[in-house]
C-alpha cells in the first residue's frame, strides 16, 4: 500500500476514535511512523482532511462500480445497493461525528457538499433505466436525487443521529428503505 493510503486509512481509524479533535501526533502514533513522514505527504491537518474526503467518496465510487457489476442484482436491488453504498471498511466509521464539520472546518464541510452532489450519473441512469423497464414507476428523479442528498447534508449539519444513538449506516440503511419501497411497484393482488 502507498504511503498516501497507509496515512489516510490510519487516519480513518484515529477519526473514528477521536473524531475531528484528532491530531497528527494521534495519526502518526496510529501508524507507529514520524509526524515528519506524515508532513511529507501532507502538509498540515487540513490538507490531510480534504483528501481524506476525496479518498473517502473515491471508495464509495469503487464500491458502486462493483453493485453495477453484480450480475446477482436486478435493477430494483442495484438502486438499492448504490443508494445505499458504504464500503464495507467505512460501516464501522462514525460519520456522526461530521456534524460539527461546517462550523469547526468549512472548507472541508464544503468539499463534502460538493462531493454529496456529484456523481449522481449512475444513480440516475438506474432510475431511468427501472422506470423504462416498469419495476420503478415514473418519478421526478431531480426530486429524488434533492431529497438524498438533503437528508445526508442534515446528517453532517445536525447532531441528528447522535441525540437518537443512530449510527450513520443504520441511517443511510433507513434512507434507502425509505425512498426505494416508496418508488418501486408493488405486486397487485
Amino acid at each position: 500500500m502507498v504511503l498516501r493510503e497507509t496515512i489516510l486509512d490510519g487516519t480513518m481509524q484515529v477519526f473514528n476514535r477521536k473524531g475531528l479533535k484528532f491530531t497528527m501526533d494521534d495519526v502518526a502514533s496510529e501508524l507507529g511512523m514520524s509526524k515528519k513522514t506524515i508532513y511529507t505527504v501532507f502538509r498540515d491537518k487540513e490538507t490531510l482532511f480534504l483528501e481524506m474526503v476525496d479518498y473517502c467518496f473515491d471508495s464509495i465510487k469503487e464500491s458502486e462500480k462493483r453493485v453495477l457489476e453484480d450480475e446477482s442484482l436486478d435493477t430494483v436491488g442495484k438502486i438499492r445497493a448504490i443508494l445505499g453504498v458504504l464500503p464495507e471498511s467505512y460501516r464501522d466509521i462514525d460519520f456522526r461525528q461530521l456534524y460539527s464539520l461546517k462550523d469547526k472546518f468549512p472548507k472541508i464541510y464544503k468539499k463534502v457538499e460538493e462531493r454529496l452532489e456529484t456523481g449522481w450519473e449512475t444513480t440516475i441512469r438506474l432510475i431511468e433505466e427501472g422506470i423504462e423497464e416498469g419495476s420503478v414507476r415514473p418519478i421526478c428523479v431531480p426530486v429524488l436525487k434533492t431529497m438524498l442528498e438533503a437528508t445526508l447534508e442534515q446528517f453532517f449539519q445536525r447532531d441528528v443521529l447522535i441525540q437518537n444513538q443512530i449510527s450513520y449506516g443504520e441511517a443511510l440503511d433507513e434512507v434507502v428503505k425509505i425512498l426505494v419501497d416508496g418508488i418501486i411497484i408493488h405486486e397487485k393482488k
